[in-house]
């Protein structure tokens, strides 16, 4: 495999998307996309630590927006959304499926826009290279829990700590 892809900086074609998922071209954060990554995870830190309500960050979501999370409890919000959106009822998509859909994720936070942690772009990629791939249900609930879906499964392991 000589073919590389950088998650973030390159457009993704579905062509470069299925040579991904099939193992012919390696996807890879290169260092300009890791700097954006890194400095929107560094201002989701700074609201964080600033105390200051930021919708879903540090308060609750849906009708809970006026709820505060505590710092200490941020974390706790974030796994508990990854729970949320890990349901679903029906039979599994394929595996092929499941795998472009992490794929087109990896591309989507790496632009460094969403504030992910660099550290869950590295698991998902290592998911991808390894082709550990989750069984993920058909349907989901409605809005962002579908595009979470397919992530959550990748973290479950950890709920279990």
């Amino acid at each position: 495999m000589n073919n590389i892809f950088n998650y973030g900086t390159d457009h993704l074609t579905i062509g470069i998307c299925l040579d991904i998922a099939s193992g012919k071209t390696k996807g890879i954060i290169n260092a300009d996309a890791n700097r954006a990554i890194r400095a929107s995870w560094r201002e989701v830190e700074k609201i964080v630590h600033a105390h200051h309500p930021v919708y879903g960050i540090n308060t609750g979501f849906g009708p809970l927006c006026d709820t505060r999370i505590s710092e200490e409890d941020t974390s706790l919000l974030q796994s508990n959304i990854l729970k949320s959106h890990s349901v679903g009822v029906g039979n599994p998509i394929s595996q092929e499926i499941a795998k472009l859909m992490l794929i087109t994720k990896v591309q989507a936070l790496a632009q460094g826009y969403s504030g992910v942690a660099p550290e869950t772009l590295e698991r998902i990629i290592w998911h991808i290279d390894n082709d550990i791939i989750p069984i993920v249900p058909e349907r989901f609930g409605w809005g962002f829990r579908r595009s979470g879906a397919i992530v959550a499964p990748v973290f479950a392991a950890d709920w279990f700590r």
